[in-house]
């Protein structure tokens, strides 16, 4: 197994991930980082982004990615393909081992390993992504004005989407496998009194129907097996975020969730030397630019930290 000795390693390539590889470049740490199973994070699955300071048109979200990736390489970022899959953060340096038979001895590790959106798990739901299937009301709902759209689940986060969701739809139908809501009751009577939200209960969604983007679902309620089919243009699924934590959770301080615990504003969680930014922590905004924000607050931490600790 190759063994690496690093300064600073930063776990992760979406924007919270690069912006720390930026600032801490620009520090002369030398960081390195390890791309992760999905380089670029979510945003290389998001079609158009309109709300990323700085950018008057739209840009997509993997030009956007690309962006910052080259942005972080001219400052003297190095790039590790592959993933963690086992760490000991316990010990200093911190140890960490990558799916690509690489050991890496490091004195400060940034985790910036981002959230995965809980999906239906539809083959048509994959192919239909970015063509009006999608899991972020605030980054595609400009693009359904006057539609018809959808959003599945039954928790805060759905009702939250749905609400937010008509001020540009025509109409936001709820899909809900069972018969109550999860959500808090004051979402649900904001929800019931909002005239643009309708509500499909004890179904699931069969199928997401459309061949260049979405024109319709089919839908099969579960008590009596009967199937109809939605016309709609939009497709949110709201059925939460799994923060990719799994290899941590034995060694950080995380919520029930498994979401990061850092120390009031910071980044800084339980273990010496170990930072936490983006959506890996934040199961509230989990926007780019709040992401990128922590990502630049995490650089910062591990620079004090390393300059304290050299």
């Amino acid at each position: 197994m190759e063994t690496k000795t690093e300064t600073l390693t930063i776990l992760g390539t979406g924007p919270a991930g690069l912006t720390a590889a930026i600032y801490s470049a620009r520090a002369n740490l030398n960081p390195l980082i390890i791309e992760g199973a999905q380089p670029g994070g979510q945003l290389t699955i998001t079609s158009e982004v309109e709300n990323y300071p700085g950018f008057v048109s739209p840009i997509l979200g993997p030009d956007l990615m690309t962006a910052f990736r080259k942005q972080a390489e001219r400052f003297g970022s190095r790039f590790l393909q592959g993933q963690i899959i086992k760490a000991n953060l316990r010990q200093s340096p911190i140890i960490l081992e990558s799916s690509e038979n690489i050991k890496i001895q490091t004195k400060a590790l940034i985790i910036a390993t981002g959230a995965s959106a809980k999906w239906i798990g539809l083959p048509s739901e994959k192919r239909l992504l970015g063509k009006g299937v999608s899991s972020c009301a605030t980054c595609d709902g400009f693009f359904f004005r006057n539609q018809d759209i959808a959003v599945v689940g039954g928790g805060d986060t759905a009702l939250e989407e749905a609400t937010f969701l008509t001020r540009f739809a025509k109409t936001v139908t709820v899909i809900h496998r069972r018969e109550h809501l999860r959500a808090s009751q004051i979402m649900q009577d904001k929800s019931f009194k909002n005239p643009k939200i309708k509500f499909i209960w004890d179904s699931a969604v069969e199928e997401i129907l459309g061949e260049k983007e979405v024109t319709s679902i089919r839908l099969k309620n579960l008590k009596t097996n009967q199937i109809q089919e939605l016309k709609i243009h939009g497709l949110f699924v709201a059925i939460g975020h799994e923060p990719n934590t799994h290899i941590f959770r034995d060694q950080l301080l995380c919520d029930p969730a498994g979401y990061i615990i850092t120390e009031p504003g910071s980044t800084r969680t339980n273990m010496p030397g170990v930072f936490a930014s983006g959506d890996v922590a934040d199961h509230v905004y989990r926007q780019a630019i709040t992401a990128a924000g922590t990502g630049c607050m995490a650089a910062l931490d591990a620079e004090k930290y390393l300059g304290e600790h050299s």
